[in-house]
């Protein structure tokens, strides 16, 4: 099915640890099948900004100032339910993608994707893309995660990056390009997601 051709009620969720690519990825599929796309991530970063966070560049989830609005959210539910809320309802509407860590589990419905890397692929890939040493990338990934798997555990009893039960595709992306990882979603698309629409 090819660009603006979907027509059923298709909803696709794409999860994935920090650098494994899930939010580019979200946003190339989306643009492929003609689909609205919606990240969890960027939700947040906009409740942030309204908080008075610089949340604007690239790699700020990894900063200092990152690492203190999960802080702030461990400490007030409010921001990571108010985004739940929101993407619950984009879901109810159909024909998206979300990228996102909590809709696989809260959502019943749906075609689940995680994108698995290992923490030393992600830390490399972290630092090439926001100019910073590996081992500082590593160290800001270790306290963001464990950081937001207390925030999800608290909230809804799941541990992220540990409990795959709600995937139906679980990619390895270690030993794959970008245009290979988006070359086996988009078959997966063509040939599972899309059939599996009610």
């Amino acid at each position: 099915m090819g660009k603006g051709k979907t027509e059923e009620r298709l909803i696709v969720c794409i999860s994935g640890l920090a650098g494994s690519g899930k939010s580019t990825l979200a946003r190339k599929l989306a643009a492929k099948y003609g689909l609205r796309c919606y990240s969890g991530g960027d939700a947040l970063k906009a409740l942030a900004i309204n908080e008075g966070y610089k949340a604007i560049e690239s790699g700020w989830w990894e900063s200092e100032e990152g690492l203190h609005f999960l802080e702030k959210r461990i400490n007030d539910a409010k921001f990571d339910k108010a985004v739940d809320k929101k993407l619950m309802k984009l879901a109810e509407e159909g024909n998206v993608i979300l990228d996102s860590w909590t809709m696989p589990w809260l959502l019943k419905e749906g075609f689940k994707i995680w994108l698995e890397a290992s923490l030393e692929k992600r830390a490399e890939r972290i630092a090439t893309r926001d100019s910073m040493s590996f081992n500082a990338a590593l160290r800001a990934l270790r306290e963001k995660e464990r950081k937001t798997n207390r925030i999800y555990k608290e909230l809804y009893g799941f541990n992220l990056g540990d409990d795959f039960a709600p995937f139906r595709l679980i990619l390895d992306t270690d030993a794959l390009d970008a245009k290979e990882v988006f070359a086996v979603l988009c078959m997966v698309m063509d040939n599972v997601a899309m059939k599996a629409v009610p």
